[in-house]
């Protein structure tokens, strides 16, 4: 059975450097025998938050935000592709992210985050932490930084370079902690129904 995971980016920018790296994990992925799906937040579009998808009357929901809803709940865990913005989240993934709840529940989750400096998105990457857990997302020990990304991974997501290497010897073991949680997450759902 594939692991079914979507890999989540959120990037509005005309210019948009982290696509690299959610297009090298869905590579890599899929090379390993998963079944990847790249959830783009500008291409979904979902408005800024006003409403949570729990809060409209069933069917009532825009949408783009049902269809999504459906792939979260299919979904057997999660890859947050997360830029950071004046050592933040960004904002579109975040937006995106804050229209569900229950959703997400009981399943892992990843974080592999960017930026355009040496900090390689760190910082947003513990404060997705914090907000994934809080999610009811149970968020894998390993984590990917990147940058800087344009010295890491060129246009098609191909690792260039020394940091490029680094990389692409990290992320076996990235890929490793969230199959083996995923197929424990799988099984103890099988087994047992979530408390809540």
């Amino acid at each position: 059975m594939s692991d079914n995971i979507l890999v989540l980016y959120g990037s509005y920018r005309s210019d948009r450097m982290g696509i690299r790296l959610a297009d090298f994990l869905l590579n890599r992925l899929s090379a390993r025998g998963a079944a990847p799906e790249l959830i783009d937040a500008q291409a979904v579009g979902l408005p800024m938050l006003d409403r949570m998808y729990k809060e409209y009357p069933k069917g009532a929901a825009p949408p783009a935000m049902e269809a999504l809803a459906e792939k979260i709940r299919r979904a057997d865990a999660f890859l947050f592709v997360a830029g950071e913005y004046n050592w933040g989240p960004q904002p579109g993934l975040k937006n995106l992210t804050d229209h569900f709840l229950e959703e997400w529940f009981w399943r892992p989750a990843a974080i592999a985050s960017y930026s355009a400096g040496r900090f390689s998105g760190a910082r947003a990457g513990l404060v997705w932490h914090g907000i994934l857990s809080e999610m009811g997302m149970a968020v894998i020990s390993s984590q990917l930084a990147v940058g800087p990304i344009a010295d890491t991974l060129d246009e098609r997501g191909e690792p260039i370079g020394k940091p490029g290497e680094a990389l692409a010897r990290a992320f076996p073991r990235f890929a490793d902690d969230l199959a083996w949680w995923t197929e424990a997450a799988r099984a103890q759902r099988a087994r047992r129904a979530p408390p809540y």
